[in-house]
């Protein structure tokens, strides 16, 4: 199997850059993810993994890394994503929680 986080055109990761007032808001997903309904609640309920939230346009690791770099916000889904962030240090091992059974993370940065 090939590694998938190795830098290359396209690591079947999608990203969305949402800049909201002074906020820079990066969404990011596993490709596969987009369409997908994942359970959330006790009543039943879902959530639709939404490439108008995520996008569809797929990025490299280090476009990834790039937007992180500058993120005042992050929303990341899927195991993939989540390793590429471990890895450029924006997240730590077992910081994370998961959304309906998928692997997921919001990184907030906070004034100093």
């Amino acid at each position: 199997m090939a590694d998938e986080g190795n830098g290359g055109t396209n690591d079947g990761v999608v990203m969305r850059i949402h800049k909201v007032r002074a906020e820079f808001v990066v969404a990011a997903c596993d490709a596969e993810l987009l369409g997908r309904k994942l359970p959330v609640g006790s009543q039943g309920g879902t959530v639709t993994v939404s490439s108008h939230f995520y996008g569809e346009r797929r990025v490299s690791k280090e476009e990834l890394l790039w937007a992180l770099e500058r993120a005042t916000v992050a929303n990341l889904l899927g195991p993939r994503v989540l390793k590429i962030a471990e890895e450029g240090g924006h997240i730590q091992r077992g910081g994370t929680t998961t959304l309906g059974g998928v692997p997921h993370a919001e990184i907030f940065a906070m004034p100093g």
